[in-house]
C-alpha cells in the first residue's frame, strides 16, 4: 500500500546498556552483554536471578509528586519519551507537540504495585491499599503519563500483546501518519516487571535461562547448542515518528524511513510458536513495503535464546525468504540486552534503525557452537561492517501467538 512516507526522526531510550543511543549501539556492536545475577525477594524467600535490570532513578526528570502517581513502566517511559522529544528537536519549553499522538506497548503495566498491593492485603491481612493502586497498575499508565507530561492531545493509545507490544504500536503508528490520520506520533514501548512476584512466575513457566559456566553475561545464548533460556530485562524506548512533509518542513534529520508492518496470529497454541505464522507477518511486512526478500540486508531477530522457540524463527525466515534466507545477516540483541517483553520490540526497532544508520550490524553474543537447526549467519560474538545495507527487519513474536514485523529503510 502506497501513502505518505513515514521517518524516523528521534530515538530515546532507557536500556541495560544506558540512554544514549550512540553509547548503547557500540556496546551492543562489542558484544557487551548487560546481564547479571541479581537477588531477589525477601530475606526468607528470595532467589539469584540472571536480569538486565537499570539502575534507574529520574531525578529532576520527573517530580517527586508525579513519581507517586506512575509505576516504574511509566516514569521508564516519559524519560524515554523525553529523550526522544530532545533528540527530535521537538521539545519546547518542557512541552512536545500538542497535536502528536502517543502509541505505547505495554505489557503487564504496574507490576511491582500489584504485587505491593497483594502483599498488603494477603501478608499484612490489611485492605487499606494504596488508592492510587488501580490507575497505577494499568497498562495505559506509561502512554497516559506520556501524554500528560509532555502536553500531547491527540490520541493515546496502549497495546498490550505481550512480547509484540511495542511492534505492534509502531507498526499502527506508522499506518497512521501514512494513512494521512496524523503527523507525528510518539510510539513505543516500556516494562519494569522484575520485581519477584512476576520473576517468580516466568520461573514457574520454566523458559528462563541458567546460569553459564561463563558467567552471568554469557548466559542468554540465542541459536548457540548450550542455550538454556531467556534472561528478562526491563527498560523503555519511543521513537518520534513523522511524516516526510512535516518533517523536511521544519528541517529533522531523518534517521530512518518506516517502509512496511506486517501482522498475524498463529491460532495455535498460547505459548508454542508456530512458523507458519510468523512467516506469514514476514511475508505481510514486505508485500506492506512492496520490497523482496533479496532486498534485505539485516534482521533483527526476535530470539530470546529458547530451545524451541530459535529453530522456528529460523525455519519461518527460510520460508519467507527462500534461497535469500542464505544471504541475510539476522541476529539477537536480546543476548545482551536481555528479554524486555512489551518494551523489546521498541528497543531493537531502535537499535535496527541505528544499524542501517551507521551501516554495522550488531551481533548475537554469546554465540560459540551453533545449533544446526540454526543455520543461517547469526552474526556470531562482535558485530561487522555492512557498507552496502539498505533494508533491515526488526521482527517480535509473542505468547499468545501474535507476531509483528517492521521494515525499515535507510535515509
Amino acid at each position: 500500500m502506497r501513502g505518505r512516507r513515514v521517518f524516523v526522526t528521534g530515538l530515546g531510550f532507557v536500556s541495560p546498556h544506558g540512554e544514549d543511543p550512540a553509547a548503547i549501539f557500540e556496546r551492543l556492536f562489542l558484544g557487551e552483554s548487560a546481564i547479571r545475577t541479581v537477588r531477589t525477594g525477601t530475606p526468607e524467600m528470595g532467589a539469584d536471578v540472571l536480569l538486565a535490570s537499570i539502575d534507574f532513578e529520574p531525578g529532576d526528570r520527573i517530580g517527586k509528586a508525579d513519581r507517586l502517581l506512575m509505576a516504574r513502566a511509566a516514569q521508564l517511559a516519559v524519560v524515554a519519551t523525553r529523550n526522544a522529544l530532545e533528540d527530535s528537536g521537538l521539545m519546547t519549553r518542557g512541552r512536545g507537540p500538542e497535536e502528536a499522538a502517543v502509541y505505547m506497548g505495554c505489557g503487564l503495566g504496574g507490576a511491582e504495585i500489584l504485587q505491593e498491593s497483594y502483599r498488603t492485603y494477603s501478608a499484612r491481612q490489611s485492605r487499606r491499599v494504596r488508592p492510587t493502586t488501580i490507575p497505577l497498575i494499568m497498562a495505559s499508565g506509561p502512554a497516559s503519563q506520556v501524554s500528560m507530561s509532555f502536553g500531547i492531545r491527540g490520541p493515546a493509545h496502549t497495546y498490550s500483546i505481550a512480547c509484540a507490544s511495542s511492534s505492534v504500536a509502531i507498526g499502527e503508528a506508522f499506518r497512521s501518519i501514512r494513512d494521512g490520520y496524523i503527523d507525528v506520533v510518539l510510539a513505543g514501548g516500556a516494562e519494569a516487571m522484575l520485581n519477584d512476584g512476576s520473576v517468580a512466575a516466568w520461573q514457574g513457566l520454566g523458559v528462563l535461562a541458567k546460569e553459564h559456566a561463563d558467567g552471568a553475561g554469557a548466559s542468554c545464548r540465542p541459536f548457540d547448542l548450550e542455550r538454556t533460556g531467556l534472561v528478562l530485562g526491563e527498560g523503555a524506548a519511543t521513537l518520534i515518528l513523522e511524516s516526510e512533509d512535516r518533517a523536511m518542513a521544519r528541517g529533522a534529520h531523518l534517521l530512518v524511513e518506516i517502509v512496511g508492518f506486517g501482522a498475524s496470529s498463529d491460532a495455535h497454541k498460547l505459548t508454542e510458536p508456530s512458523v507458519d505464522g510468523q512467516e506469514r507477518a514476514i511475508r505481510n511486512a514486505l508485500e506492506d513495503a512492496g520490497l523482496t526478500a533479496e532486498d534485505v540486508g539485516y534482521i533483527n531477530v526476535h530470539a530470546t535464546g529458547t530451545p524451541t522457540g530459535d529453530p522456528v524463527e529460523i525455519e519461518a525466515i527460510k520460508r519467507a525468504f527462500g534461497p535469500a534466507a542464505q544471504a541475510v545477516a539476522i541476529s539477537s540483541t536480546k543476548s545482551m540486552h536481555g528479554h524486555l517483553v512489551g518494551a523489546s520490540g521498541a528497543l531493537e526497532c531502535g537499535i535496527t534503525a541505528l544499524a542501517l544508520d551507521k551501516r554495522r550490524i550488531p551481533p548475537t553474543a554469546n554465540l560459540t557452537v551453533a545449533d544446526p537447526a540454526c543455520d543461517l549467519d547469526c552474526v556470531p560474538g562482535v558485530g561487522r561492517d555492512a557498507p552496502d545495507l539498505e533494508v533491515a527487519l526488526s521482527n517480535s513474536f509473542a505468547f499468545g501467538g501474535s507476531n509483528a514485523t517492521l521494515v525499515l529503510r535507510r535515509a
